[in-house]
């Protein structure tokens, strides 16, 4: 469908034109024409399916920007998607002069607060942000028409629950509240009964979250040894761009420290950096000069880097819908990519969720051996010693050249060049893992009955693995109990947030009734 036939005006219509728009995704196509009519909207989609069009147009379609006050306000997970976000909002409103101000952790609150003074007539912030200016009366919500939830189950998952009912409560009961949600938990819905007036739901189907452009693998493989299976991968797969990822920050620390220590041009992302070492990191890896980015599933939202080959799951999420966002990072604009998951037996329920959920079986990977990955780096190393000598000028190391050529025959010296090139000895350098908690047993599980038909040809057959998980507490917390890895070494790191609060009793004043609208 063609934004001309969903009912918005020239100037935004033009806008959109210049924003090199074309024709409407499905989430597009269904919500502008609900919000616009003054519904209420739950809408069920991952990143990258047009979120931001579909909320942002209806609401820069219905804005009056003649008093600079606030007339919407959109909650946002992370501050790399509150800056995206607030950027794509301004571009799309700037022919009708929408002044849009982002308020964010890790930057200078009083220059959000200059901001606000100037005039918003839209606000994109994060919860904790949000609520500190609420607190300090430094932002006036009481004009609010149109209120967003964006990423809402990421937002439950890094602990904002209690942020999220207290922002609700400080917006005017007369309303509108779209909300937006690759899952739909009970907590979301619990949203939806206490803060929402029959929101009309919108569900992306999964065969719109799935490319055919990425090939699916998976690898079964012990807890133990699931970092050596990593590195070997790494060296014989050999990705241009790669984001791995992990469940937990202090798994992003850990994996992040271990691939620097084995050779790996690698950096991480999670919540608890600070704005400026996200968007150094992130910079790096969209330029190339960092080559695998290790980030947990918030800190990668709205993340859009063109190039990006490979997709490695470290930790296999515990959402379905989490896989679907995670693999859509690769074979984007036509371009072919791979993912790679790493499961253990107790986790094999996970995989059939997703496997049910993106209609696509994977297929299994034999984990490499150490020989094939020595093998693998030795390759790679003599491509770069032909990259040395093409460029090479003997003036001022003949003489020592001439020294090691005397003392050495030519086979001694370049197997000294390609060892060192390839640095094989960083392979065998001792790291370990921290115990997670393991992901809770799916009820009805028929992971130990499944094993005999996972088999072929992985390793994987046979034994028992330790299931692989998040924390439930905040910081370290929880069992402190390690695994180790074949090379066995020491690692330290700090674990995710979990949910602060629980929800209140819901409000007799909303009727909670979702009706599909799937015309």
């Amino acid at each position: 469908m063609k934004f001309s036939e969903l009912g918005l005006t020239e100037d935004l219509l033009t806008a959109i034109e210049k924003h090199g728009y074309v024709d409407a995704t499905p989430i597009q196509e269904q919500t502008i024409p609900l919000t616009l009519a003054g519904k209420d909207v739950i809408g069920q989609a991952q990143t990258g399916t047009g979120k931001t069009a579909a909320f942002g147009l209806p609401i820069l379609e219905m804005i009056q920007t003649d008093s600079h006050k606030v007339h919407a306000l959109v909650v946002s997970p992370t501050r790399e998607l509150a800056i995206q976000t607030q950027d794509e909002l301004f571009k799309l409103g700037r022919d009708k002069h929408v002044k849009v101000q982002a308020v964010f952790g890790g930057a200078d609150i009083r220059r959000q607060i200059d901001g606000l003074k100037r005039g918003a007539d839209i606000v994109v912030g994060t919860p904790g942000r949000l609520l500190d200016h609420i607190k300090r009366g430094t932002v006036d919500l009481s004009n609010v028409k149109t209120l967003v939830l964006d990423e809402a189950d990421e937002m439950l998952n890094m602990g904002f629950l209690e942020d999220i009912e207290s922002i609700l409560k400080a917006v005017p009961d007369e309303r509108q509240t779209l909300l937006f949600s690759a899952t739909m938990p009970p907590a979301i819905k619990r949203i939806g009964v206490q803060f929402m007036s029959n929101p009309e739901h919108i569900q992306v189907a999964a065969k719109e979250l799935t490319t055919d452009l990425v090939d699916q693998y998976y690898v079964r493989v012990k807890d133990f040894e699931k970092f050596d299976t990593l590195t070997r991968i790494l060296d014989v797969q050999q990705p241009k761009l790669a984001i791995l990822f992990g469940r937990t920050k202090r798994r992003v620390d850990e994996l992040t420290r271990g691939l620097k220590v084995r050779g790996f041009n690698a950096d991480g992302i999670h919540g608890d950096l600070t704005q400026q070492k996200r968007s150094a990191v992130l910079k790096s890896f969209k330029k190339g000069d960092v080559k695998i980015l290790v980030a947990t599933d918030v800190a990668a939202r709205g993340l859009d880097v063109s190039g990006v080959d490979y997709v490695y799951n470290f930790d296999i999420p515990q959402e379905a819908e989490s896989y679907v966002h995670r693999i859509g990072r690769t074979g984007r604009a036509g371009a072919h990519g791979t993912s790679v998951t790493f499961i253990t037996n107790a986790e094999l329920d996970y995989l059939k969720e997703i496997e049910k959920l993106t209609k696509k079986r994977m297929l299994s990977l034999k984990p490499f051996t150490r020989q094939e990955a020595i093998d693998a780096r030795l390759k790679n190393a003599t491509d770069d010693v032909d990259a040395v000598i093409s460029g090479l000028n003997l003036e001022g190391v003949a003489d020592a050249a001439d020294l090691l050529v005397e003392k050495y025959d030519a086979k001694t010296l370049a197997a000294a060049v390609l060892a060192s090139v390839a640095n094989v000895a960083q392979m065998d350098i001792p790291f370990e893992l921290s115990h997670e908690r393991p992901l809770p047993k799916k009820r009805g599980s028929f992971g130990g009955n499944r094993s005999g038909s996972r088999q072929g040809g992985n390793g994987g057959g046979g034994y028992r693995g330790r299931r692989e998980g998040g924390r439930d507490g905040r910081g370290e917390g929880g069992d402190a109990r390690r695994r180790k890895s074949f090379d066995r070494g020491s690692r330290t790191g700090s674990g995710d947030r979990s949910q602060r609060g629980k929800t209140s009793a819901p409000r007799a004043r909303r009727s909670f009734v979702i009706k599909d609208n799937k015309d």
